[in-house]
């Protein structure tokens, strides 16, 4: 399988500018397009968010250095917000993504590409 196919598919629909993909753990990079890239400090709040989100609630999210809002964390789904730009992440069996938008996107359009993704590699076991 080329993960690499997946981050250039979700720059493709014109809604994502930026997206990676990592292992469910956060402990390693299995694609990235738009040059999304993030600090193993990063990651791992997001890979721990999904499991316990108070971190999250008390000091947001950061993507590639930039503090980002939290606007909703549970076991699948995490958004968040910086000015009109956003971020969503995802997690599914094997993988976590994450896509960033900006701000010429509304976030419901971004929101809806990066979970149709998920709920299709969880389709099939990933």
């Amino acid at each position: 399988m080329s993960w690499q196919a997946y981050t250039d598919n979700l720059l493709g629909t014109g809604k994502v500018d930026k997206a990676v993909i990592y292992s469910r753990a956060g402990d390693s990079i299995w694609a990235s397009s738009g040059g999304l890239t993030l600090q193993a400090n990063e990651i791992q709040e997001i890979a721990q968010g999904f499991d316990s989100p108070v971190g999250l609630q008390s000091n947001g999210l950061h993507i590639q250095g930039q503090k980002f809002m939290l606007l909703r964390a549970d076991d699948r789904s995490i958004y968040g917000r910086h000015d009109a730009e956003g971020v969503v992440c995802v997690r599914t069996k094997q993988t976590i993504l994450i896509a960033h938008y900006p701000p010429t996107v509304q976030a419901g359009e971004a929101t809806k590409i990066v979970e149709q993704l998920a709920d299709y590699l969880i389709s099939v076991q990933y």
